[in-house]
């Protein structure tokens, strides 16, 4: 039977396999925090989010407490979330520079955006089980996501997940390649690129490790990488 975003979507959503984090965010989702207490928390999981024919896939870690998990959206209502949309919308794959909530008009053109947990941690931090519980989820949408040229992970966390995912989804011996900001592993011809980048988390965008010129800089390198491909390809 075909596989589909719409029935990811729905599994992510109802998902209840890792107790400890089913807790957490219904926890959270239940005693807010102060600025949002008006609002209805999502208190789910988080689906994937993007262009369904998109060139760039873009992976996070896991939803944030009072961001993914308050909106219902992957990096959105969070200064994660807006250090992050602004650096697509400056390299083109955003048609506005900001991520507050799911009806805001935010859209993505060539770019597909998810995470490797798809629930709020404690501590930003989910343990082995919990990451191999939600690995299905992203080795379902890379299936799916047929003319994805790159993959980009958000952090150690998300280019474990993705490494690991290649040797499952593209049938490639998992890279060995460590993690740096910018790092880059060829799979070889008709797969991805795998990419890294420092998480836009505020430990890394308020010291300087991570700046917005940095992001953005890379976005349009990985893009320029799979463009100069293409127009290779068109040529021959």
């Amino acid at each position: 039977m075909a596989d589909s975003f719409a029935e990811i979507r729905e599994e992510v959503v109802a998902c209840r396999r890792c107790p400890r984090l089913v807790a957490y965010r219904e926890r959270v989702a239940r005693e807010k925090k102060r600025e949002f207490g008006a609002e209805t928390y999502w208190g789910r999981g988080v689906p994937g989010f993007g262009d369904p024919g998109a060139r760039l896939v873009a992976v996070g870690l896991a939803p944030a407490a009072h961001g993914s998990n308050r909106t219902g959206r992957v990096f959105t209502g969070d200064k994660s979330a807006a250090f992050l949309v602004r650096a697509f919308h400056a390299a083109g794959f955003a048609n506005q520079p900001s991520s507050l909530h799911r009806g805001d008009g935010l859209t993505y053109h060539d770019l597909y955006l998810t995470a490797a947990v798809r629930c709020a941690p404690p501590g930003n931090r989910p343990n082995p089980e919990e990451r191999e519980n939600c690995a299905p989820y992203l080795d379902r949408e890379l299936r799916l996501l047929t003319n994805a040229r790159a993959v980009l992970g958000l952090g150690g966390f998300a280019w474990d997940s993705i490494r690991d995912a290649s040797s499952r989804v593209y049938g490639v011996p998992r890279p060995a390649v460590a993690f740096a900001h910018g790092a880059c592993a060829p799979l070889g011809s008709g797969r991805p690129m795998l990419w890294a980048s420092y998480h836009p988390s505020p430990q890394n965008t308020n010291t300087g490790k991570l700046t917005p010129a940095m992001l953005t800089d890379l976005l349009r390198r990985i893009r320029s990488s799979y463009s100069a491909v293409s127009a290779d390809s068109r040529e021959s």
